[in-house]
């Protein structure tokens, strides 16, 4: 074992992590202007004003932009925590501190035994390549929470289970992280604690569940694989509109609906071989529980009606924990979301005007970025079916070990 290499890596995340954060800090604190429109107004106007609304007891139950599980009120109201800032900062400062936990929990991963450093290197790469966006969101936390999750499944179960109940709450998605668990106690403590956060924000707070009606009218967000269909139909007359529209930018005219109904007939057809996948599966190891979290994810990201630039965090949360162990085979697939990342950034906050107006670059940056997902999504399903459902194949003994009795008696 290389010792000063091993000593060296460690040195390096920290210092990377370190540059990168700080970068991302001195964006969302507008010391340094980064390029395109402000990603930080969400926290500053809606983030606040729901903050105000939450702090009199209830749900913003007038507001369609509401749309999260009610534990996200937890979020919201977090910068409370430090009343000495302005809620702007401490929530960049809360960003930052979900940041850092998730980093110390994938660097502590790394570092046990049979472990690989190359999960925590996804997470310090791959955040800071979707600009200032990630941390001007609640998703890190979130994906903080699923990252804990995930590291704790093998060894303490019930803590799993606790923070899956906990993310599911937040932000609906971790409850994917179940895909692959077989243990009775971690479905369980997530139920009871899902259950009983719900119990509890449905008798403390009126409106916890109205965000469910906030859903139907939605149209198809402008980044969205299916809004590759409205950006190509622009060019020839399509006469629909682009809008702001349940706190998205969204295309709204003839049509919308039929792709948005086709875009849910993707996500059922993504469950359904989830479901096929599950059943089918009969090889279980250390790392197919985040394997299996991280293709689901990706599944139902890439065929979602709404593909806002934070949700590539979660991919990137995911794609590190898988990276964590040697055996995963997601290390393509993280690969193509480090990049599609990238290029994420660019279509927005950079270039989205240019995709809001559908032009040539606008429409290219979506082009690659929605086929690197679609890409990932197929590779990385196949990469665990292969590991866990596909028949195994016996392995041929090496051509030495079927020499004859006689061939291995010759006399010297």
């Amino acid at each position: 074992m290389n010792i000063a290499g091993a000593r060296r890596s460690p040195a390096g995340l920290l210092v990377t992590w370190g540059l990168t954060r700080l970068l991302l800090l001195l964006f969302v604190l507008k010391v340094f202007v980064f390029p395109g429109p402000d990603v930080t107004s969400d926290v500053s106007v809606i983030y606040q004003g729901w903050y105000d609304v939450l702090r009199t007891g209830t749900f913003p139950l007038d507001d369609v932009t509401w749309q999260y599980p009610p534990a996200a009120a937890l979020a919201i109201l977090s910068p409370g925590l430090l009343p000495f800032l302005p809620y702007a900062t401490a929530f960049f400062v809360l960003a930052f501190l979900a940041d850092l936990a998730a980093f110390s929990l994938l660097l502590y991963a790394g570092l046990r035994p049979g472990r690989s450093l190359r999960g925590v290197w996804v997470w310090v790469v791959g955040v800071p390549l979707l600009g200032p966006t990630v941390y001007a969101r609640y998703d890190v936390m979130v994906t903080a929470v699923a990252v804990a999750a995930l590291l704790a499944g093998a060894r303490h179960p019930r803590v799993a289970g606790v923070l899956v109940g906990l993310g599911a709450m937040l932000k609906v998605w971790p409850a994917l992280l179940l895909i692959a668990v077989r243990r009775r106690s971690t479905w369980m403590a997530t139920a009871v604690t899902a259950a009983g956060l719900a119990a509890l924000f449905s008798v403390s707070m009126p409106g916890a569940f109205a965000f469910l009606t906030f859903q139907a009218d939605r149209g198809t967000e402008v980044e969205s694989l299916g809004s590759l269909v409205f950006h190509v139909a622009r060019q020839y007359g399509w006469d629909g509109q682009v809008l702001l529209n349940y706190g998205s930018v969204e295309f709204l005219g003839p049509w919308v609906n039929v792709v948005s109904t086709a875009a849910l007939a993707l996500t059922g057809l993504a469950f359904g071989w989830l479901l096929l996948w599950r059943l089918t599966a009969t090889r279980f190891q250390a790392h197919t529980a985040a394997d299996a979290a991280f293709v689901a994810v990706l599944m139902f990201t890439t065929t979602s009606r709404v593909i806002s630039p934070q949700y590539m965090v979660w991919l990137i949360g995911l794609a590190a924990v898988c990276l964590c162990f040697r055996a995963s085979r997601m290390g393509v697939p993280a690969l193509i979301v480090l990049v599609a990342s990238f290029v994420t950034v660019l279509e927005f906050p950079i270039y989205f005007g240019n995709v809001v107006a559908s032009d040539g670059l606008g429409v290219t940056l979506l082009f690659i970025r929605n086929g690197l997902l679609v890409v990932a999504a197929v590779l990385a399903a196949v990469e665990l079916w292969r590991s866990t459902a596909s028949p195994e194949t016996e392995t041929p003994l090496p051509a030495r070990a079927t020499l004859t009795t006689e061939e291995t008696s010759v006399s010297p």
